[in-house]
């Protein structure tokens, strides 16, 4: 199995700084942020509250990243505005390597730029443990809490690759959120 890593190198002066949960974030309030895309929009996090949400940090090099894009499409499709989804890419993604990704991919959702606090955070990226698999999958509840999070990985390749999600993101879609 060859999984893209990410180094977060970049990051180590911020990292040495701030306190970031190095346990699984399942079952946590999502971290809120506003990223921009290839167009200078900021998206909000707070903005997509009320559906379900699929946060995907990936690389437009990484071929499971591109496969789990084209899962997300379907997902996205199947749902028929039920959900929301987000990518969010870091260096060494630019403009380009994402127009490039949007356009040959056929990608409809909004690619985020971070330049790397957020996916410090939610990839639990510490000065101490600065490299970071992708992809790496959040789905978030209508009320922003993390329900599920994944790292490709054998064990979990019918998320990625296969029909797990749909099911997963159908039932939490149904689920009418506390008040």
């Amino acid at each position: 199995m060859t999984r893209r890593s990410l180094t977060l190198a970049a990051l180590a002066p911020l990292l040495g700084r701030t306190a970031l949960n190095a346990g699984p974030l399942d079952g946590q309030r999502a971290l809120s942020f506003a990223l921009p895309d290839s167009k200078l929009k900021y998206h909000d996090i707070l903005d997509y509250r009320g559906k379900p949400l699929l946060l995907d940090f990936m690389l437009t090099a990484c071929p499971h990243c591109r496969t789990l894009a084209a899962k997300l499409e379907q997902v996205s499709k199947a749902m028929s505005g039920k959900v929301n989804v987000l990518s969010i890419v870091t260096p060494p993604d630019t403009n380009q390597t994402v127009a490039a990704f949007i356009k040959q991919h056929g990608i409809t959702s909004p690619i985020l730029f971070d330049c790397g606090q957020t996916a410090a955070y939610y990839l639990r990226a510490t000065a101490q443990n600065p490299r970071v698999d992708l992809p790496q999958l959040f789905l978030i509840d209508a009320k922003g809490i993390i329900v599920h999070s994944w790292v490709y990985s054998e064990a979990n390749k019918g998320i990625f690759e296969g029909d797990d999600l749909l099911p997963l993101v159908r039932k939490l879609a149904a689920t009418p959120a506390p008040k």
